[in-house]
């Protein structure tokens, strides 16, 4: 209720002294909602997990290796929030929800007696302080890549915010503090350069001899073999995080082991898509349907790589309007370097005209025959579908699981990609 009297009021002050004002104003933001639940985070072990991509998956691994070793977990992240075996899904648009949002989570994580909780922190919740006093015992860094650049001025704004939450780690008042590196990203080197008590890094190497495979990925750990079903050299990244940061926790290997063959995925991130169980279609679904985050251009060439051996459909849109305009037309290259045929879309265009930002996409695209434009995404999906034979991949990336389509003057429309994608396949009644 506070934080929202505080919203009202912001509408009343002039824009130059918010400005001016705004650090101070969000940073006692942040100290109100920690008083307000008694600072939580210091009664907790709390981890951080923060970079450009994997943020979400790396997150979802710590936890299934945690709960395997017995440990009860929170998480704060775009996908959910969860207390112990409580969970809601995120519809806030928003991964790191408001500060007093964030501390009325980690009170539930504290008087729910789990024993860590894990945030998903982002650049933007560092812009506005939501980070502060949430006391970090340990930070993942997953990688860095172009991202919120219009947002952030530059892309050393924009790692400077980043490196403000490994910041927030150095100042913790926490006993032993630590941070876990990508260290094949080439900034690792400035994350590891903070002073904290313990410091590990990852990569590639420590999974060899490893193979990715297009239903899953065979690596080893430790002179153990493992195999993880996730896909892509990028999840053999996440999952190496999270088995580095379980091994800090002193987590036996065998364990890990067990935590990583046993998890499934995570829900929007390469998820598979097929027709349900009682749907006459179910037996005919002869292709493949691959839900998936992807909204940078480094992240959508990586997924479009799982399925280099398979004839791809590619369902995309504009990753978002107001914002990181110059995706759009490399989004289009990388799409017409990989797709069979390529179906622009709508996603979620806010107060942009939406047509104008799939044009930049298809110039991107440049001139081929396989590319068209269908503004309805509904539509564009079953358009993909009709496209698909058997063998193919139809692979339709930019929302994951966002909940809502976002149109001008902050209207919504209820939108799932997988549950869309299921109840389309579920239309097949036939093909040619």
């Amino acid at each position: 209720m506070l934080e929202k009297i505080l919203r009202f009021t912001e509408r009343f002050i002039p824009k130059k002294i918010y400005r001016f004002l705004q650090p101070a104003y969000h940073y006692t933001l942040s100290f109100l909602g920690a008083l307000l639940y008694r600072f939580p985070a210091r009664k907790i072990f709390v981890l951080g997990v923060t970079g450009t991509k994997g943020k979400t998956s790396t997150i979802e691994i710590v936890s299934a290796i945690l709960e395997e070793a017995g440990y009860s977990t929170a998480i704060i992240s775009t996908l959910r929030f969860k207390t112990g075996k409580k969970e809601e899904r995120n519809l806030y648009k928003m991964t790191m929800p408001g500060r007093f949002f964030v501390q009325k989570m980690l009170r539930s994580a504290v008087r729910e007696k789990c024993d860590y909780a894990i945030i998903e922190m982002t650049s933007e919740g560092a812009r506005f302080f939501r980070h502060k006093f949430t006391y970090p015992d340990a930070l993942i860094f997953t990688n860095i890549s172009p991202e919120h650049i219009e947002s952030h001025g530059s892309l050393e704004n924009y790692l400077n915010a980043k490196l403000g939450i490994v910041r927030g780690v150095e100042m913790s008042p926490k006993k032993k503090r630590s941070i876990i590196a990508n260290k094949d990203d080439k900034y690792a080197d400035r994350f590891l350069a903070f002073h904290v008590d313990e410091k590990r890094t990852f990569s590639l190497k420590d999974a060899e001899p490893f193979e990715i495979l297009e239903k899953g990925i065979d690596f080893t750990l430790e002179g153990q073999k493992i195999h993880s079903k996730l896909s892509g050299e990028f999840n053999l990244y996440n999952v190496l995080a999270a088995v580095t940061f379980g091994r800090t926790q002193n987590i036996d290997a065998s364990i890990i082991k067990r935590a990583v063959e046993k998890f499934d995925g995570i829900r929007g991130r390469l998820e598979r898509v097929e027709a349900g169980p009682l749907d006459p279609a179910r037996g005919r679904q002869d292709f493949t349907v691959i839900v998936d985050y992807a909204h940078t251009p480094d992240s959508l060439e990586k997924v479009y790589q799982v399925f280099q051996n398979q004839k791809k459909i590619c369902v995309l849109g504009g990753t978002g309007g107001g914002r990181d305009k110059w995706k759009r037309p490399e989004m289009g290259r990388i799409a017409a370097a990989y797709c069979d045929h390529i179906i622009l879309t709508d996603e979620d265009p806010y107060d942009e005209d939406p047509r104008q930002i799939v044009e930049e996409i298809k110039n991107g695209v440049g001139e081929t025959q396989n590319c068209e434009i269908v503004m309805d995404r509904r539509a564009a999906i079953a358009e993909a579908f009709k496209h698909a034979r058997k063998g193919d991949a139809v692979i339709i990336t930019g929302k994951g699981t966002d909940p809502f389509i976002m149109g001008p003057h902050g209207g919504k429309l209820p939108w799932d990609d997988a549950s869309v994608a299921r109840e389309e396949l579920g239309k097949l009644t036939t093909r040619d």
